[in-house]
């Protein structure tokens, strides 16, 4: 009888529709991820586009005279006449020129020299001391003599933009390699791997974070810089076209400038931002981030 009723007994075939494997269930969060991905996040522009709109206001209201403050169209009408002429185009070519330009150089610098003194007690004692004299320096205060030795060419343009891209590049690349965890590098040991190798695979991307921190921060800093550098005798460029708004008292080509500047540098710093997710895709990021 208990054969019997063990032979009678049949089990349910699993439902093979409605079934999902583990790599399936694993896939599906991925791919919404990935779709919800693709959707731009309006929140970080609430703020701007309140910007504008109080601004649009306070020009229909005349809150504040029109040649201080002119209105949201007035610049806009600076910024299509100076596209349709080519002036826009001459001017932001030149100064990503200059500023790119600079920025690599100080930046390579920054990054081989942070890394040499990050990584070599002796190179530390021997460099850093002097860096962090010259890191007090002020930047504008540099614009005289780089004149004097330069001209009133590129080149002190150029090398203005990249002492300031310098310092900040150096300072987190330092700092990063040297707050990496002492205990991973013994992980590295334990595993019998040659400095090399610890480098490549456990100091590098320990210290990446910061170092991509310093970047984007020597970024604006390049930015800020090249309206210093480009006001000292250039004839193109976006800081030249904020200068002759200032002479010729147009706020609303100093307006129109400074927008560009905004735009472009907000540019830059999203192509980074994409660069550091993509490097960064180890991290452990707080949700929504």
């Amino acid at each position: 009888m208990t054969t019997g009723t063990r032979t009678g007994t049949r089990t349910a075939p699993p439902d093979t529709h409605h079934a999902e494997t583990p790599s399936a269930r694993a896939k599906a969060p991925a791919r919404t991820r990935r779709r919800g991905a693709r959707l731009p996040d309006p929140l970080p522009w609430l703020l701007p586009l309140g910007v504008l709109a109080v601004w649009q206001l306070a020009s229909w209201n005349t809150w504040m005279d029109p040649l201080l403050l002119p209105s949201p169209g007035a610049v806009a009408r600076v910024l299509w006449d100076s596209a349709g002429d080519g002036t826009l185009v001459t001017d932001l070519s030149a100064s990503i020129e200059r500023w790119a330009s600079g920025f690599l150089i100080g930046a390579s610098l920054g990054l081989l020299l942070g890394s040499l003194v990050g990584l070599s007690v002796l190179s530390e004692r021997l460099l850093d001391t002097s860096v962090q004299m010259l890191r007090t320096v002020p930047v504008s205060g540099l614009s005289p003599l780089l004149i004097v030795w330069l001209g009133l060419d590129e080149a002190p343009k150029v090398v203005l933009v990249a002492v300031g891209s310098f310092f900040p590049v150096y300072i987190n690349t330092f700092g990063g390699i040297r707050n990496v965890d002492r205990k991973l590098v013994e992980v590295g040991q334990v595993f019998q791997w040659n400095r090399p190798t610890v480098l490549r695979r456990i100091v590098l991307p320990a210290a990446l974070p910061e170092i991509l921190n310093g970047i984007r921060y020597a970024l604006g800093v390049a930015w800020v810089l090249l309206v210093l550098a480009e006001l000292l005798g250039a004839t193109s460029g976006l800081g030249f076209m904020l200068n002759q708004g200032r002479e010729l008292s147009r706020v609303d080509v100093v307006i129109a400038a400074l927008l560009v500047f905004a735009v472009a540098g907000k540019a830059v710093d999203l192509l980074v931002r994409a660069a550091e997710r993509r490097l960064l895709r180890w991290r452990d990021l707080p949700a929504g981030a």
